[in-house]
């Protein structure tokens, strides 16, 4: 295994573990799935979560996979779980996302105006 391997496979463990801790008791690191990629961890139901561990950061191209890896997992939030530089706790990491999907969260977590019947996360996504 690689050293970038190695350290990217540690950072995923470590936000598992995290997510463990915090209730999401199925969250698990998710087996490689090659050119359509769902995320690399699962066990939240509609979430993908792409975990990067690297020394330059790629927000946009980050971002962009994460968005292609929630349609393959047919998610309706995607998150990128950074690690930040010179720290080892999964809290202590960056977390990114288009605004649609903040917007969407804040909305459905009941903060702003109601959508109506449907998920306030669906609409800000179409």
């Amino acid at each position: 295994m690689s050293k970038e391997r190695a350290k990217g496979t540690a950072w995923e463990t470590l936000i598992v573990t995290q997510l463990q801790e915090s209730g999401w008791l199925h969250a698990e690191r998710r087996a490689l799935h090659g050119a359509i990629d769902k995320g690399d961890i699962v066990g939240i139901p509609g979430v993908v979560i792409e975990a990067k561990a690297a020394a330059r950061f790629d927000l946009a191209g980050w971002l962009d996979e994460t968005q292609k890896e929630a349609l393959n997992a047919d998610a309706h939030v995607g998150v990128v779980w950074i690690k930040r530089p010179r720290t080892g706790r999964a809290l202590d990491g960056y977390i990114l996302m288009t605004p649609a999907t903040l917007i969407g969260l804040l909305r459905d977590a009941g903060y702003g105006p109601s959508l109506g019947a449907h998920s306030a996360l669906t609409a800000a996504l179409a």
